[in-house]
């Protein structure tokens, strides 16, 4: 019996000898069915990176030389990265509600932060839910949707909040009505650390599906409250304030300057002379975010998934740091709807790749269950961008749309930016001419023909508030003390 059972062992080692000579060839020749360019059609997995108020601020972009994100810039460097990428919504819930249902604020009346978007949205048509109708491991950490919501058919697993973070270091410091105080402890305390940590125990276990791993990272969200070392990282006298003009506001049609909030949270910054002290906090929990995606990085390329998954980077909207009078999101101008936007995607992009064709967030959604083999539901609003992917400088005519309260929109091409309020007010820019939006065109005559092309792009759909009524901005001025805005955050 010895000697059958070593025979049987010899024929079996001989076999698995052939099998290896032979799978090579067999992968090659499965490979070369591919076209050119694309990734085999194996079921690669996810890697979701959700960030929160993190504006066009990040060092590959070069809109602000101050930041420092190296961080995210190598993740930049490892596929394609966007220069015109753009929100759905400028405040977290109805943006996330969009990007994860795949459908816009119109389109189920989620338009503000106290939008019932769970009454509106089931839960079989959202993303993740996609994902796990096609067999993958859904699971999930941090900020996806708005207050760390996690509905329990989405998801196999999930964190709930990241608990606590330390105690200040020192009195308390504000900015305005912001609250800026460096924070004792170290990288660990944080919640968002936590957040991480499960993102990364995540990436070292044994998977026999691929998998579906959704991060979100809170900061840079208020409060601008990280650990000291992060605002030594940018010293106060080296701290310059955003492009800015006295009579930024001339121009504005009434719908808009109730929007800016002028005698709200930036007159409170400029009585309090703590302009500079905001602009430093904010780039510190840039910097502190920065840190938490290097660690997920990093999680990811010491994994056996390192060459098979897709990540996909994103935030949620911009951050107005003075620019217009205004501060915070809640606005349809380019900072607070500019947001970056990576994809790295092994087998189709290559490195470090600018693409600045105009997409918006709606494209999240089909272009993952696209890449991963899994159809796109009938419902998605958005389009993929996988020609994009694959050659960014491909045709692509779709410009960027975003909604801010009911009838309230944003038309953003690669040179003009539109926005017509529900009041029938108007915006134009030349974004080429005027990258900070200093003019706004829509008086001249000469732009009459621009704004009709534009408008042909602004949702037709606009259904009511999802639970309570449709509210549509006031065409006359309002000296609002920026409460409003305060509570939005929350």
């Amino acid at each position: 019996m010895i000697r059958v059972a070593a025979r049987c062992g010899r024929v079996r080692a001989a076999r698995c000898r052939r099998a290896r000579r032979w799978l090579p060839m067999l992968a090659a020749s499965f490979a070369s069915l591919c076209p050119a360019g694309e990734a085999p059609p194996r079921r690669p997995n996810v890697l979701f990176i959700a960030v929160d108020d993190l504006n066009h601020w990040v060092g590959y972009l070069g809109r602000n030389p101050q930041t420092k994100t190296p961080h995210i810039d190598r993740l930049a460097a490892r596929g394609v990265w966007f220069t015109r990428s753009y929100c759905a919504a400028p405040l977290c819930s109805p943006s996330r509600a969009a990007l994860m249902s795949g459908l816009r604020p119109g389109a189920t009346g989620a338009y503000l932060n106290g939008s019932d978007w769970r009454s509106a949205i089931p839960e079989g048509i959202t993303l993740p839910s996609a994902f796990r109708k096609a067999g993958y491991y859904v699971s999930g950490a941090g900020k996806i949707y708005h207050s760390s919501v996690f509905r329990d058919g989405e998801w196999e697993a999930c964190l709930r909040g990241g608990g606590g973070g330390p105690p200040p270091a020192g009195p308390r410091e504000m900015a305005g009505a912001f609250d800026i105080t460096p924070l004792g402890g170290d990288d660990a305390d944080m919640p968002d650390y936590r957040v991480v940590t499960y993102g990364i125990e995540e990436l070292r276990k044994s998977h026999a599906r691929p998998f579906f791993l959704a991060i979100g990272i809170v900061k840079p969200h208020l409060p601008w409250r990280v650990p000291r070392k992060y605002y030594d990282m940018h010293p106060l006298d080296s701290i310059a304030l955003p492009p800015y003009r006295e009579d930024d506001l001339a121009d504005l049609p009434p719908a808009a300057l109730r929007i800016a909030k002028e005698y709200g949270d930036h007159a409170r910054i400029l009585e309090s002379g703590t302009w500079k002290k905001a602009v430093r906090a904010y780039l510190a929990t840039i910097t502190f975010c920065d840190a938490m995606v290097g660690r997920l990085l990093a999680a990811l390329d010491a994994s056996p998934y390192r060459d098979n998954t897709i990540i996909c980077f994103w935030s949620d909207h911009g951050w107005h740091l003075g620019e217009k009078h205004h501060w915070r999101k809640f606005a349809l101008w380019e900072e607070a709807t500019r947001a970056p936007f990576i994809m790295v995607v092994p087998g189709l992009t290559a490195p470090d790749r600018r693409c600045d064709r105009t997409v918006d967030f709606m494209s999240i959604y089909p272009t993952l269950t696209d890449l991963c083999g899994i159809p796109t539901p009938a419902h998605v609003q958005g389009k993929s961008i996988r020609a994009l992917l694959a050659d960014p400088t491909a045709a692509w005519s779709d410009p960027a749309v975003c909604t801010f309260g009911f009838k309230n929109h944003a038309v953003r091409t690669e040179a003009w930016r539109y926005i017509r309020y529900a009041n029938g007010n108007e915006e134009l820019y030349d974004e080429r001419a005027d990258p900070f939006e200093w003019v706004n065109l829509a008086a001249k005559p000469d732009t009459a023909a621009r704004k009709t092309e534009l408008a042909r792009h602004l949702p037709a759909e606009n259904k009511p508030e999802a639970g309570g009524r449709a509210k549509t901005a006031p065409a006359k001025k309002a000296k609002a003390k920026g409460t409003a805005g305060a509570r939005a955050e929350k």
